[in-house]
């Protein structure tokens, strides 16, 4: 209620210089008065304008996160599979993405085989990309 708008005025009567917020009165006749809630607060221009930068520095930090959600923690956990991938040596026991436990019996570039059962001497082969997680290394 900031904004005061004059609607209707007494007939024969001159329109008042200023405006203000307290109805108009004289002989017996009121004017009408009503606020205009859809129009800019006087003197505000200053505040309009920083509430402006505000929203697009709020946009600017989403956007950053964003990028730390969606781009920065996939290749961090990229960074760190290979990371494992590298430091794999025989007799690692290590868990396949498909969850087969295993130890590392040879490797040969991106081809490792596995042994899975002791008693029976199985063993398969596997990409290097398929293995997990190094239980070896984890446990300790």
């Amino acid at each position: 209620m900031n904004n005061i708008w004059i609607l209707a005025k007494a007939e024969g009567q001159e329109a008042p210089s200023s405006i203000s917020s307290e109805p108009v009165t004289e002989e017996g006749q009121t004017t009408t008065l009503v606020s205009d809630s859809n129009a800019p607060p006087a003197g505000n221009k200053e505040r309009r304008s920083a509430s402006g930068y505000t929203s697009l520095i709020f946009i600017g930090l989403m956007f950053v996160m964003l990028y730390f959600i969606i781009f920065r923690g996939p290749q961090k956990q990229k960074q760190q599979h290979k990371k494992m991938m590298e430091s794999l040596q025989k007799n690692d026991r290590v868990r396949t993405i498909g969850g087969i436990i295993g130890t590392i019996v040879d490797i040969k570039g991106d081809e490792i085989t596995l042994k899975i059962d002791e008693s029976n001497n199985t063993k398969i082969k596997i990409i290097a990309s398929a293995i997990g997680k190094n239980l070896a290394k984890d446990k300790s």
